[in-house]
């Protein structure tokens, strides 16, 4: 298992969030991201490990409290003197183990309301978190970009236990993520939901007794609703900036109003945040987490198809409308007709090049174009990919997760993007994770330059000699 950076989301999304002002401040330059519900979005990556910044770089995100949750709250008394347990430091993990092991709530984990004279007190003076739901929008991209998040979370708080809610497709991403206890499929972009899978899905996160739960989607009144009556202590979202979040700061404990371009940056600032006599959490690479059984399940598809462990080339983003193609919702010009790649599999030498369909229905396509000796793999979950690109030289893929995947696993790759913009907002600092970056010159990637493909191609026959 290895690790790499991998990014947060970026770019400016107010353009599709209703504009309520006269006035609209241009953001600058250096900002990235949007959210990943919008049609517009990019999503840079965090660079190789962070460096403490220096005074004159810490950026900040301070607010005024709202009045209206608690009147009589003036903030910390500054002659209260710590001195007793769980006053300070990181919550610590279990000690002992449950009571009883066939009670799911264990020492400790009691559910909240019940015999508090056995709970934790650092759940009220030191705000342990010992359960915590993230609720994520978005595909598989945009859940594969919260994992460096994900595991913030189990750094700042040890031994808390973490569940997803996400979208059918973002689910599946959680097979690689081992950080991740249970993850439920529910449609949080439904305008109107079905009565009853709303109030079903609402009493399973309220008999789970959450400590805090996350919501990367922007929330109204409807959403705030929601997660307000999950009963958790902690409920943290980020509500729109005008006024289709009128009434939902009432129902959250912690808001955030996106600015700039970089949606989740200020979430992951409040979650890293410092306490007492513990540092600021810096948000950590992310990890993927590939099984046995899943590699074997690979191995077999790819070896069906000619091709031998460490000797080809996977080659991913091949037009398609199937759901399974991976790409960002923020970018939806980031796939390449089959034609295109028969030309640039042709520049591949040394190494055989693996196409990587989304449907069977699209193998027809690829053998008329390509060849019936074409090595071809039918693949539609993240983690099938994360374990083909384990066993590859490296990849030629546009913007899908195929790209932040190979980052992750460490292999080099050839990112084809229909700007240079994004190109850099999707993997900064390329060279780092040696990643070609090549843009199309019209803003169109069906313009691509396929010589300049064609000469990138030539690395993966030195990494081959190099292996």
């Amino acid at each position: 298992m290895s690790a790499t950076t991998l990014p947060l989301p970026t770019k400016s999304f107010l353009s599709t969030v209703p504009n309520t002002s006269s006035s609209t401040k241009t953001p600058p330059s250096s900002l990235l991201l949007p959210p990943s519900h919008f049609h517009i979005s990019a999503y840079p990556i965090p660079s190789s490990p962070p460096k403490p910044p220096s005074s004159s770089s810490v950026v900040t995100y301070l607010k005024k409290k709202n009045p209206w949750l608690d009147p009589f709250d003036f903030g910390d008394d500054p002659e209260m003197e710590y001195g007793e347990l769980f006053a300070d430091g990181k919550q610590e993990e279990d000690t002992r183990p449950p009571d009883n092991p066939d009670n799911e709530y264990g020492f400790l984990k009691f559910p909240f309301g019940y015999n508090v004279e056995i709970a934790s007190l650092g759940l009220k003076i030191r705000g342990d978190v010992r359960r915590c739901c993230c609720m994520i929008s978005g595909g598989v991209y945009e859940n594969l970009l919260f994992f460096p998040a994900i595991q913030l979370i189990k750094d700042r708080y040890p031994g808390v236990l973490v569940d997803v809610i996400a979208s059918a497709r973002g689910k599946q991403t959680y097979e690689i993520n081992k950080n991740v206890r249970f993850a439920n499929v529910y449609d949080m972009e439904e305008p109107f939901p079905i009565p009853s899978e709303y109030t079903d899905m609402v009493g399973v996160l309220k008999g789970r007794y959450y400590d805090m739960i996350l919501s990367t989607k922007l929330a109204g009144l409807g959403h705030a609703s929601f997660l307000f009556m999950t009963t958790a202590r902690d409920r943290v979202s980020y509500i729109y900036p005008n006024v289709n979040a009128a009434g939902a700061g009432l129902l959250l404990s912690e808001t955030f109003t996106p600015e700039g371009m970089n949606l989740y940056n200020q979430m992951v600032d409040w979650l890293g945040r410092p306490a007492k006599n513990v540092p600021r959490q810096e948000v950590p690479p992310l990890k993927v987490s590939i099984s046995r059984k899943l590699k074997e399940v690979v191995e077999k598809k790819y070896k069906e198809s000619g091709a031998e462990k460490g000797k080809f080339v996977v080659i991913h983003g091949i037009e398609s409308d199937s759901q399974a193609n991976m790409q960002s919702r923020g970018d939806p010009d980031s796939l390449l007709p089959i034609q295109v790649w028969a030309e640039i599999a042709k520049a591949v030498k040394g190494v055989r090049p693996v196409f990587v369909i989304p449907h069977e229905k699209e193998r027809e396509n690829v053998e008329e174009v390509v060849g019936d000796d074409s090595s071809i793999v039918f693949i539609t979950t993240p983690g099938q990919l994360a374990a083909l690109i384990n066993d590859s030289v490296g990849v030629i893929a546009t913007n899908t997760a195929a790209i932040q995947l190979a980052n992750a696993k460490e292999k080099p790759s050839i990112a084809l993007f229909c700007s240079e913009e994004k190109g850099r907002l999707f993997v900064p600092n390329a060279e780092d994770k040696r990643c070609k970056v090549i843009a199309s010159k019209t803003g169109k990637l069906i313009d691509i330059d396929v010589e300049a493909v064609k000469n990138a191609a030539q690395f993966f026959e030195v990494a081959l000699i190099l292996a």
